[in-house]
């Protein structure tokens, strides 16, 4: 009795390692596919974020823009980063932030202008 107990536990372990095992091929499979599809724009924007420690829509966020134009990236920038002075009681980290959001944000500017040229070359 005991004998067939474990060979039902073996095959069943068998059958879920299998399984088990297909899954993961499929799903890595769909995340290579995923990351093609997605091109080399998503990387280098997912560099500059990493590297800025902050996202684009966070970026946007801070800086309050709705499109990415370097006129109003610069307008909005310059208010912020007045406002924030410390000299006139506004913080530090605050204005670190939106040093930074304009940084990122001019990162992705240079991504966009950059897949514009390639796109345009490639046709």
């Amino acid at each position: 009795m005991a004998k067939y107990l474990a060979q039902i536990i073996v095959m069943g372990a068998q059958v879920v390692g299998r399984a088990f095992a297909r899954a993961l091929q499929q799903e890595y499979a769909a995340s290579q596919a995923a990351a093609k599809a997605r091109g080399s724009s998503a990387q280098h924007s997912a560099a500059a974020s990493s590297i800025t420690g902050m996202t684009a829509q966070e970026a946007q966020q801070i800086l309050n823009i709705s499109t990415l134009t370097p006129e109003e990236i610069q307008k909005n920038y310059e208010h912020l980063f007045k406002v924030n002075d410390k000299s006139v009681g506004g913080s530090f980290y605050i204005q670190s932030k939106v040093v930074r959001a304009k940084e990122r944000l001019e990162e992705e500017l240079n991504i966009q202008t950059q897949q514009k040229k390639q796109q345009k070359t490639e046709t």
